[in-house]
């Protein structure tokens, strides 16, 4: 398995195109093999990529909105996917709340997974709590999206929400693509170790189902994203 990080979980660590770059060689010097945008800094996509390549880093996926991938901008997308070299792109969330929205959600993925295909690029949906505690039809929520949508879970939303992580990781092998491995306590997230989300469960029915990237997120770091992140990092060379 590779380690990436979601550098949402950096968005205070950066305030120029310059210096989002620099953040790039900070994630690479702590060991990390990938990233997961949730923007792109101001920085060109051509400039990002060349970045990459220089570190040695993959572009795993991506945080963008429901619109870019419409009939009117999934080509739009898919061009830049192919400019950075990700083969996923996906949403951090969209309208859950109703039966239509999820219907929403379940056509707009499948429109874009169909013409994806052609492209090998699969598009998935992040979770948080509500996708585990809401039903449609006798339906789990997440897996109404599934029905359209490939899927990265999220193991402290999930785990939060009541969610039993190493029994949907292993039952949802075709659909549930990537991991954001999270920890937190009582609803708020916290470095890995800090919390008391059941990661080594996490970890193995990753290692059983051939998980390719664990992906690092935390939406509060303390002091700051690079210190929070490394101290992650130390957490899954003693346990991964």
């Amino acid at each position: 398995m590779k380690l990436a990080v979601q550098l949402y979980t950096l968005r205070d660590d950066y305030s120029s195109p310059e210096e989002f770059l620099k953040i790039l060689e900070k994630v690479k010097e702590l060991g990390f093999d990938g990233v997961e945008f949730a923007g792109y800094g101001g920085a060109e996509p051509e400039k990002i990529k060349a970045k990459l390549d220089e570190l040695g880093l993959t572009a795993v996926g991506t945080h963008g909105s429901m619109e870019d991938y419409r009939e009117d901008k999934i080509e739009q997308s898919i061009a830049l996917a192919k400019t950075l070299g990700m083969k996923c792109m996906g949403v951090g969330g969209a309208p859950h709340s109703t039966k239509e929205e999820v219907d929403e959600l379940k056509k707009v993925f499948a429109r874009a997974n169909e013409i994806g295909e052609k492209h090998g690029i699969k598009f998935y949906y992040h979770n948080h709590t509500e996708e585990f505690e809401n039903s449609f039809d006798g339906k789990l929520c997440m897996d109404c999206i599934s029905e359209g949508a490939y899927l990265e879970l999220d193991t402290y939303w999930s785990f939060f929400a009541g969610a039993d992580n190493y029994k949907y990781i292993t039952e949802h092998p075709d659909k549930l693509i990537l991991l954001h491995i999270k920890d937190g306590l009582n609803g708020k997230p916290k470095a890995l170790g800090e919390g008391d989300n059941d990661l080594l469960s996490v970890f193995k029915a990753a290692k059983e189902n051939g998980i390719e990237w664990l992906i690092l997120e935390n939406d509060d770091p303390v002091p700051n994203g690079l210190d929070d992140i490394a101290r992650s990092m130390e957490y899954f060379k003693k346990n991964l």
